[in-house]
Order: structure tokens, then C-alpha cells, then sequence
């Protein structure tokens, strides 16, 4: 099937029943992390600029759990760094990198811009538009990772699964999408991803930026702007990462991550979490030492003492240590006063991290870290070599799901607004029009 063709003619119900329920997830998920991310630094810092660079115009988008309206741009910006500020979003492993935490906000932001100038799109009209953001942009990425020498963060190619998405609900002809995929590759940012690993900062992995560009390219098509050909959709040398667009889902590749940290930390955590429920002894007061087997990208992560929230989220040592401490790794883990927290630091502290040979070797097609607890009494319990909770072969169940959903969206909206939230994401392909879901997640909620 073309692309165009794709953009064009797919309908929702025509997707797998895998995939359609793992594209429902994926909005929760994606939501989850967003209200779990609403009153972070980063995403305050957004608002503002939104609400001062890009006022509301001909357009105009309401943030994300605020209701304050911005220009879609605004809302691309703001919403793309507010769900990239807090890294629990579900990623793809060939693209090395994550579509949802572009798709969703830049996608939502044009939706409600549609309805503001009072144009009603159906449920099953928006999880069209998403199943195709989501899909593009993972064959993009991984396009752009089989293509390009350097690893690039997410925003370097997420921007054409909005250009994509976001075609299908303007309507766009062949030509004009056309146009709009080469303006967003074209002005798509450069994202040297292991500079942000080595150097955390809020760039993060630009869902930002990868928002921001699809959204404006699409603008920038329909007034008339040219830009064809997108090197990563069109050239010869990427067609096999297109030709079974439609028969082939790589949406059903995606994995999930349950703690709010770096894909690269997800196994050790998945493995002490298998050690601490095997062993109630293991906890923050009774451990000597943590040793980490992992691969060698694992390693760099390190983090034993954090200077904010996005080092502490792009650690291996400091998460661990909160797991153990606190029993949990959430939102209030890994942000704000608990990553100056002394009795995490302490156990931090006696965090080693070392590099397998082994390990290293079967990165990146297995994501792999092994974990020793030497508690302080002279126990030692080593877990198997792990793969982290969330892979496609290690697949979280509805009930975790919907815990992991509580567990960062209950920082900031009550039980009864995640309860509708979660039915209304349960309803929408029948449902008529988006307005119910939209007042639930583009308002302002009551405060807790």
C-alpha cells in the first residue's frame, strides 16, 4: 500500500485487534505520563512560553490537563516537552527512540483546534489519525537509524508521523502531504541523543521540537509551501521500510516502560523488583551494596547523585536506590525534593555499576542487566540475566497497566477523573465525537 494511499484510506477498525487495543493502551499511557509530568519544572517552563510566544490566533489549541488556550504550535511545544519531561513513555527498538510522546500532543492540539472552529471529529476518526502517526513515525526512525551514523534523539523523525496523522484530518491530497513529509524532515532537528545521555538537560529526546516540526510543516503545506521529496519515506535505499506499510504492524513491536526512567535502566529495575518481592529483607536500611551487570549504554547512565530531575531520570544508580528506599518508582521519585532525599542518596552511593562483556555483546537486540544485593548482614542474593517488564515477550497486563496509570496520573487528578478518563479512551471508536474525552484531558482538573 502507498502511503498516501495509507494516509488516506485507513480506518481503525481495519488494524488487528491487537494492535487497536495496543494503540488504546498507548493513549492512556501516554496520558498517564502527561498528567503525571503537569507540574513538573520543565513542563511549567513550557506553559509559560507557550502562553507568551505563541498566543491563540486563527488557531487555537487548550494545553494538556490546563485549558488555557495557545496556538497548536504552543500546544506542540508545550505538550511534546511535557510528556518527553517525564520518561516513562512506551518506545520501538529498531527506531532506538519513542513515537506516542510526539504523536499524541501534537495530534491532540490539532484536533482541538478543529473543534474550536467547530469541526467534530469522531473517536474513530482520531485513533485513525494516531494509528497512522504511530506507525509512520516508527518506520521513519528506523528509516533515519539504518540511514544516518549518528543516533539521533526521537524528534529528528517523529515529526513525519504527525505530518502523517495530521494530513488524514486536514484532508490533505497527495501533493500537499507530499510537501509537508519534506518540510518536517527538512527542518526536523539534528538530536545527537548520546550527548543528552552523557549531558541530561530538558532537551530530553525533543519530543518538543519533533512536535513542533510536524505541526508547523503541515501549517506551511497548506499555505503553499513546497518541500518534497522526505529522503527517509521517499529515496530508493528506504523503500523496505515501507513496502508492507498496512500488512505489517510495527506499532506491535512497541515495549512499555512501568518505571519513569530510561529504557537502559528498565532491566535492572525489573530485576531488583523480582528480588524484592522474592526477599522482604531487601530494603534501603539493610543493603551493603547494589551491584549492576549490565550492558555498556547501560553504564554510561550512572546518576548516583543527581543534580535534578532529568539526571535522576536518565540514571541507573539514583532510581535503583529510590526503588529500594521507597518501594516504588514514580513521578515523586524521581522529581522534586526526592532527588536531593538523603536516604536514596545513601543507598545511591553504594550503587556499582559494571560492564558484561556478554551484555554489551547482545545489545541492542536484547536489553539486558543481571543485579547482586549484599545486605548488611552478609546475604547476598543475585538475580538472573533480565529483560526489563514491558518488552513485547515480557508484556504488561491490563491490571498493570492501569496501576502504572494510577501511579503517575494520581499526582495530580483524583480517582474519579482517571476512572472516566480510562472509560472514555475504552469508548472512543464508537464514540461520535471526541468532546467528552476532550473536556476530560484539555481542562484544568479539580485540584486534589
Amino acid at each position: 500500500m502507498s502511503l498516501y494511499s495509507f494516509v488516506r484510506d485507513f480506518r481503525f477498525e481495519q488494524a488487528p485487534a491487537h494492535t487497536r487495543a495496543l494503540m488504546q493502551t498507548c493513549l492512556l499511557d501516554i496520558l498517564g505520563v502527561a498528567a503525571g509530568a503537569r507540574d513538573n519544572a520543565t513542563s511549567q517552563a513550557l506553559k509559560r512560553y507557550a502562553l507568551n510566544h505563541h498566543p491563540a490566533g486563527v488557531l487555537a489549541s487548550r494545553l494538556l490537563f490546563d485549558g488555557r488556550t495557545v496556538h497548536p504550535l504552543g500546544a506542540a511545544w508545550a505538550g511534546g516537552f511535557c510528556v518527553d519531561s517525564l520518561d516513562a513513555h512506551e518506545g520501538h527498538f529498531t527506531s532506538k527512540g519513542h513515537a506516542g510522546a510526539t504523536v499524541v500532543p501534537a495530534l491532540l492540539a490539532l484536533a482541538d483546534a478543529c473543534r474550536q472552529q467547530e469541526r467534530s471529529i469522531s473517536g474513530e476518526e482520531l485513533l485513525s489519525a494516531l494509528t497512522i502517526g504511530y506507525e509512520t513515525a516508527l518506520r521513519a526512525g528506523t528509516a533515519l537509524m539504518a540511514t544516518a551514523p549518528e543516533y539521533h534523539a526521537s524528534g529528528a523523525f517523529s515529526g513525519v508521523g504527525v505530518v502523517c496523522g495530521g494530513a488524514r484530518l486536514l484532508g490533505f491530497d497527495e501533493q500537499r502531504l507530499r510537501h509537508a513529509l519534506g518540510i518536517a524532515e527538512y527542518f526536523g532537528p539534528r538530536c545527537p541523543m548520546m550527548r543528552l545521555v552523557d549531558h541530561p538537560s530538558m532537551l530530553r529526546d525533543a519530543h518538543g521540537a519533533g512536535a513542533h516540526a510536524g505541526l508547523n510543516a503541515l501549517l506551511l503545506a497548506e499555505a503553499g509551501v513546497t518541500g518534497a521529496p522526505a529522503e527517509t519515506v521517499e529515496f530508493p535505499r528506504v523503500a523496505a521500510f515501507w513496502d508492507d506499510l498496512g500488512s505489517r504492524w510495527e506499532i506491535d513491536a512497541q515495549y512499555f516502560k512501568p518505571c519513569p526512567v530510561c529504557r537502559w535502566a528498565q532491566p535492572a529495575l525489573t530485576a531488583l523488583t523480582a528480588l524484592m518481592a522474592e526477599q522482604p529483607d531487601i530494603r534501603g536500611e539493610h543493603i551493603e551494596q547494589l551491584r549492576v551487570e549490565t550492558f555498556h549504554e547501560s553504564v554510561r547512565l550512572q546518576g548516583h547523585c543527581p543534580a535534578n530531575a532529568d539526571e535522576a531520570q536518565y540514571a541507573l544508580a539514583f532510581p535503583l536506590a529510590a526503588l529500594a528506599v521507597r518501594g516504588q518508582v514514580g513521578p515523586l521519585e524521581v522529581t522534586g525534593d526526592a532527588v536531593h532525599a538523603a536516604d536514596i542518596l545513601a543507598v545511591s552511593e553504594r550503587v556499582e555499576i559494571v560492564e558484561s562483556d556478554e551484555l554489551s555483546a547482545r545489545f541492542p537486540e536484547e536489553i539486558l542487566s543481571r543485579v547482586t544485593v549484599l545486605l548488611k548482614d552478609g546475604r547476598r542474593f543475585t538475580s538472573p540475566i533480565t529483560q526489563a517488564k514491558g518488552d513485547p515477550a515480557t508484556a504488561m497486563s491490563r491490571e498493570e497497566f492501569r496501576a502504572k496509570f494510577d501511579l503517575l496520573a494520581g499526582v495530580s487528578l483524583g480517582q474519579a477523573l482517571r476512572d472516566e478518563i480510562d472509560a472514555a479512551i475504552t469508548e472512543l471508536p464508537r464514540a461520535a465525537s471526541c468532546e467528552h474525552l476532550f473536556a476530560l484531558i484539555l481542562n484544568a482538573p479539580e485540584a486534589l
